[in-house]
């Protein structure tokens, strides 16, 4: 009987000693029960290093790996084929949430998301209001090129550093789509609110990648007499602001603050917080608060804005851009979305 017992004891001790070295394994190798919560990124054409839109998102999508302790992958399009593969490539390994950065990536979504209906997808700047397992994030761009271009005139009107006084703006898109141009609307709408007579020189080049393109645009409206020239480029924009430094006049960024591309050329940038837009339907997602359809970003949920002004800039024109701040948000301003 006590040679039984002993057997039963001794084969119980032992099941909970490898149970023990079988937890000690698991947590060793930081395996867990739990699902781990998975986010891809799928960026455009423009890669994570246009320090502009591609970048403000990969920059929401790091914060919330270090914050809320989830994995995270990044793909990068190297051309516009690669955008269903990217994503489908994601989705077949069971990505909880996948991210699609860009106007350009719109009926690609659409395709995948069809195919995975169980997968969750946020887009960029594109708006699909149809599907129940795609968010779109929106921004009211206009909102911060007026802003940009009320700053530029001001600084002509006041003579600033190196102005000229002709009231000559050019601005430098990359493809012609709606994005860029909310962008570029309000920014000719708040240069001819102060300088309702002023000259805005509008080109486009078609390309979001090719800096070479955005350089010999910019130089061209600079040949013209332009004193600011605004960037709503991507990558391509990255050779505006070399053109600007290069010739001496002043750059505007966008999307982010790009005021490190080139400290004394770069006086302001119209921003885009796709950062605070990727982080928070990302934590809404891992909540189970994820939401279908379109969400805006604006100036009252701090969604755009104005990247800060260079040194220098006299405080009756950042007390201006404040005062107009406060009226967009009032509604009592009404920014055009299309260039006329």
């Amino acid at each position: 009987m006590k040679k039984r017992l002993y057997a039963v004891l001794s084969l119980v001790v032992i099941a909970a000693l490898l149970l023990s070295l079988n937890v000690s394994w698991n947590m060793a190798s930081g395996s867990t029960s739990q699902k781990t919560f998975k986010v891809g990124l799928v960026t455009d054409v423009g890669g994570v290093n246009d320090r502009s839109f591609n970048q403000s998102a990969y920059e929401g999508l790091k914060r919330a790996e270090k914050e809320l302790k989830i994995k995270t992958t990044l793909i990068q399009s190297k051309q516009m084929t690669d955008y269903i593969p990217n994503l489908q490539k994601l989705a077949k390994a069971n990505y909880d949430l996948i991210i699609a950065v860009g106007f350009l990536m719109h009926d690609s979504v659409v395709t995948v998301a069809k195919q995975f209906p169980k997968t969750k997808f946020l887009i960029i700047d594109s708006e699909i209001s149809d599907l129940p397992n795609v968010a779109s994030a929106m921004f009211r761009e206009e909102q911060a090129g007026y802003l940009a271009g009320v700053a530029a005139a001001l600084l002509e009107k006041a003579k600033f550093g190196k102005t000229t006084g002709k009231n000559v703006f050019g601005v430098v898109g990359g493809m012609k789509i709606p994005p860029v141009d909310r962008y570029i609307a309000g920014f000719k709408a708040g240069v001819l609110s102060e300088i309702p007579k002023a000259k805005v020189i509008i080109k486009y080049t078609g390309k979001f990648d090719d800096p070479a393109s955005g350089k010999q645009v910019a130089l061209s409206e600079i040949a013209q007499g332009a004193d600011f020239v605004f960037q709503v480029a991507g990558q391509t924009g990255l050779g505006v602001i070399q053109a600007a430094k290069e010739k001496g006049v002043y750059a505007i960024g966008v999307d982010s603050d790009q005021s490190y591309v080139a400290p004394n050329t770069v006086v302001t940038s119209a921003m885009k917080r796709v950062d605070v837009a990727t982080y928070s339907v990302i934590k809404d997602t891992l909540n189970g608060k994820f939401k279908s359809g379109i969400i805006y970003f604006d100036l009252k949920n701090n969604g755009v804005g104005l990247a800060p002004f260079m040194k220098g800039v006299p405080k009756s024109v950042s007390d201006k851009v404040n005062k107009v701040i406060a009226d967009i948000k009032a509604g009592k301003i009404k920014i055009p979305t299309e260039v006329k």
